[in-house]
């Protein structure tokens, strides 16, 4: 059964800065929480387009890239799964989008848009993830989505939102 969540955040980063951290992706395992132990196995990127400011970036990951992580399944056993990713959709300081290839999913896409928003006098960024989802498996799969996942997700982008401003700066 597929499912939809989305997750916003406003920092106060300019979005050329904001955008550059997220589409590298030697940063997703900082972006973790600590308890999954994300680590970066292999990544092979493509070039991203020429940014607006002309001046090309080596760390970002273009469409075609593709990044293998490892991560535990359940923060306290020392079971790991991997995660194969590839970038489908990228343009520079608005959005890029991976879809899993191989992973714990049946599918994943993860659209991640990021906005120039001023609040307070003060400009930053909104970032935006949008995630469509499926667990697979069935009637299991749907107790587990029930039970652990979809609140595992919400638990992981809400580390996310603490750890972020700090990231950044």
């Amino acid at each position: 059964m597929p499912a939809h969540l989305e997750f916003e955040q406003w920092v106060p980063f300019p979005i050329e800065h904001v955008f550059a951290f997220f589409s590298n992706p030697e940063n997703l395992p900082r972006i973790m929480p600590a308890a999954s132990a994300t680590k970066l196995i292999a990544l092979n990127r493509m070039p991203s387009p020429i940014p607006p400011s002309g001046i090309a970036s080596d760390k970002a990951a273009g469409v075609g890239s593709t990044i293998v992580t490892s991560f535990r399944v359940f923060p306290l056993l020392p079971v790991r799964a991997q995660w194969i990713a590839r970038i489908t959709e990228f343009e520079w300081n608005h959005y890029f989008a991976d879809v899993q290839d191989q992973g714990p999913f049946k599918i994943w896409h993860h659209r991640h848009e990021f906005v120039t928003q001023i609040r307070d006098g003060v400009a930053g960024t909104l970032v935006r993830d949008v995630i469509d989802y499926e667990v697979g498996f069935g009637f299991i799969g749907a107790i587990a989505h029930a039970l652990f996942i979809r609140r595992q997700m919400e638990k992981t982008f809400a580390q996310r939102q603490q750890t972020l401003p700090r990231l950044l700066a």
